[in-house]
This record gives structure tokens, C-alpha cells and sequence, in this order.
């Protein structure tokens, strides 16, 4: 932890040196929060979001805050390693080629719904993913947009790894959107002092609504896991198709958009983790770099200063917009390919995803010491941006 802030209800504890005046403004609204619990922790990747920084945790009594969690519910990422110790660019080239015919990205659905049996039962008995359900199978192995991005790494283990980033894609949205706006409309109706225009609006967990929300949100949270969980194997049939046949060992999975019930400081607590990777001692988690710097595999140290949580990456500190206005395409580029790194960066929109746009990992990292033990650091080998 490098400082403590104590001017507003509750301590807000930060992981950085310094905070983007738009994302401390956030974080002390949540500390004044009246049903926040105990102190608001700030990673070290954190920046401006809607409502709440992205890179916070949130731990409420007696509410859920659909906000908090965000649109993208149950993003997250997976990475498996492999047996495979060299994929030549050719290679690796050809692998992108194959992927991009099977998993769509951006806004781009398959044509046909995939296979249902991937994903949980009882979505007839949800209101919005109910409605949602038949375009969801559409929407199932779709990488989509932003910051999503499917990565092939070496490891300095010596072995090719693959890791995905991705959530619940439209699904998530519209569970999000919907349970915001029910919130925003009961805090209005009984004259909450949680004003609307901090956008942080509370369901009280005895309510139908919250208690909908959360079984509509745990559904999101599976269905990002089955959506990475396909893509991750179309992923692998893709380089056994260029290779042939390798082995593999067992995915890991670590969501960083949820709410759960969780026990800390001897209190039951509604934790609200939004662009953060939760990290109990032992728990083996990712945190990506960019597409032209080192990703980490990490084993959680269980610090509770943190909520026991960690970094999901090395956040933003560019704007998109601002980083298409500034970055120099010519040398992002050039800075890529000089690193032999197969890339996604082609046109000027692109440069929202530069690695310049991007905190320094090796900061980031050094930030959260106290927070997760390096287990493997990776190196970008081919990288697909959604």
C-alpha cells in the first residue's frame, strides 16, 4: 500500500502514487457511501470508470450496487499452458488466421447459436437473461471490443501460453442496465441520499429486486467463463491445426467484474470487485500487460487491506480518444514489430489499444508486492484485439 487517504467517511487505501483527479473524485464518493464498509481499496491499475473506478473494490452491509459490478458482468480472463516451447511467426500468423475464422470479434455474433449445453440451466426463470437467451447463443465464443484481446505468450517457463480476455458481451450489458435503472428509480421514489448524478444507485439485498439481480448477474458471470471457455478451445484446435498435436494443462479462470458474498473483518460483506482480480492466499490469477509488454501469471498473498484482491492489468492512462489524437501510429507500429510481436495495431482507431496508452506493468507490478507473488512472466508472441 503506498498511501492512505482519511478526509472522507471511511479511509480510501491506494496501491499508487498518485490518482487522475476524475477517478479520486469517484472513490471518495464511494467512501462516503453510507453502507460502505470499512475502507475503499484503489489498485495500482486504477483510472476513471462510470460511477466507480475501474480497478476498486467495494465492500457494502446490507446493499448491492448493480454499478459497481458494471456492464460487463463476469469479464474477466483465462490463460492455460502448454507443452509447446517455439511457434514461428509464419506459424503464429497462419494460428490468427484460423482463430479469426471461428471466434467473431467487435460487435460480430455467429450466425448460428452455439451449443447450450455450455451454459447453466434455469435462464427461463430470469426476466432479462431470459429475454436475452437466444441471442446469447449467438453471442457465445465471441471475443468482442474495447480491451478484449486473445494473446499467444512465452513464458519464461520456457512454454508457449495462451491467455483471453472476455465477458458476457451483450448479455451483461442489458442485466446491468436494467437492474441500474430499477435501482436508480426505487433510490429516487424513497428519497435516497445517494443522488443519481454520482451514479453509484443501491438495491437493499431484502428486496426482490436485489435478490434478482444477483441470480441474473451469477448467470453473466457463468456465461463469461463458457464464453472464454470456447473460445480457448477454438483457440488450441487452431494451433494444432498449424502445429499438430501438443498437450496442455487446466485453464486458469479469474473474473474481475462481480459481486459476492464474502467474510472479512469478521463481517459478512457484499464485495464489489470492478476492474479487480480477486487474490486469496494460494489463488492463481492473471495480470495483463499490453500487446507490446509482459503479462503475469500471480499467485495471490490473501492481503486484506485489499479485500484480498489485486490488479486485473496495467490500466489505462490514456483516454481512447485521446490516445487516437497523440499516439504516433508510424511508431507504435514500429515498436512492435521491431519486438517481433504479430499485432492488432493497422489504422489510427487502433491506437486506443497502443501500449503507450497503457500504465507502465513494470510499476503496476512493483506497486502490488504485497499483493501477489509473480509466478510466470509472459512475453507477447501474436495478439487479436477485439
Amino acid at each position: 500500500m503506498k498511501q492512505v487517504i482519511s478526509t472522507e467517511r471511511i479511509p480510501i487505501k491506494l496501491w499508487l502514487d498518485d490518482m487522475e483527479p476524475g477517478a479520486l473524485a469517484q472513490a471518495k464518493n464511494l467512501a462516503n457511501l453510507p453502507f460502505a464498509f470499512r475502507h475503499i481499496p484503489i489498485m495500482p491499475d486504477s483510472h476513471q470508470g462510470y460511477g466507480m473506478p475501474i480497478g476498486s473494490i467495494l465492500a457494502t452491509k446490507g446493499v448491492v450496487v448493480p454499478n459497481a459490478v458494471g456492464v460487463d458482468i463476469g469479464c474477466g480472463m483465462c490463460a492455460i499452458q502448454t507443452d509447446i516451447e517455439f511457434i514461428s511467426q509464419e506459424n503464429l500468423k497462419k494460428i490468427l488466421g484460423l482463430i479469426r475464422k471461428t471466434i467473431p470479434v467487435g460487435f460480430n455474433w455467429h450466425e448460428e447459436a452455439q451449443d447450450a449445453s455450455l451454459l447453466p440451466e434455469g435462464h427461463e426463470e430470469l426476466l432479462i437473461v431470459g429475454r436475452q437467451y437466444v441471442k446469447a447463443l449467438k453471442q457465445l465464443g465471441t471475443l468482442g471490443g474495447g480491451n478484449h484481446f486473445i494473446e499467444i505468450q512465452k513464458g519464461d517457463d520456457g512454454f508457449i501460453w495462451i491467455m483471453i480476455h472476455s465477458g458476457s458481451r451483450n448479455l451483461g450489458y442489458n442485466v446491468a442496465k436494467h437492474y441500474n435503472n430499477v435501482a436508480n428509480t426505487l433510490n429516487e421514489r424513497y428519497f435516497s441520499s445517494v443522488t443519481k448524478n454520482i451514479e453509484l444507485a443501491f438495491l437493499p439485498i431484502e428486496t426482490p429486486e436485489a435478490k434478482d439481480y444477483l441470480k441474473e448477474m451469477n448467470y453473466c458471470v457463468e456465461f463469461a467463463l463458457a464464453n472464454r471457455t470456447l473460445m480457448l478451445e477454438r483457440v488450441l484446435n487452431g494451433i494444432s491445426e498449424v502445429i499438430g498435436d501438443f498437450s496442455h494443462g487446466e485453464m486458469i479462470n479469474e473474473s474481475h467484474n462481480f459481486v459476492a458474498w464474502e467474510h472479512h473483518f469478521g463481517h459478512n460483506v457484499l464485495v464489489h470487485r470492478k476492474g479487480a482480480t480477486r487474490a486469496y492466499e494460494g489463488e492463481l490469477g492473471m495480470i495483463p500487460g499490453s500487446q507490446g509488454t509482459h503479462s503475469y501469471i500471480v499467485r495471490g498473498l490473501g492481503n486484506q487491506q485489499s479485500f484480498k484482491s489485486c490488479s486485473h492489468g496495467a490500466g489505462r492512462k490514456l483516454g481512447r480518444k485521446q490516445a487516437q489524437r497523440e499516439l504516433n501510429l508510424k511508431e507504435e507500429i514500429d515498436s512492435l514489430d521491431k519486438k517481433g510481436i504479430v499485432h492488432s495495431i493497422r489504422n489510427t482507431s487502433d491506437l486506443d489499444e497502443a501500449p503507450s496508452a497503457y500504465k507502465d506493468i513494470n510499476i503496476v507490478m512493483e506497486n502490488q508486492k504485497d499483493l501477489v507473488d509473480i509466478i510466470v512472466e509472459l512475453s507477447p508472441l501474436a495478439v487479436m484485439k477485439g
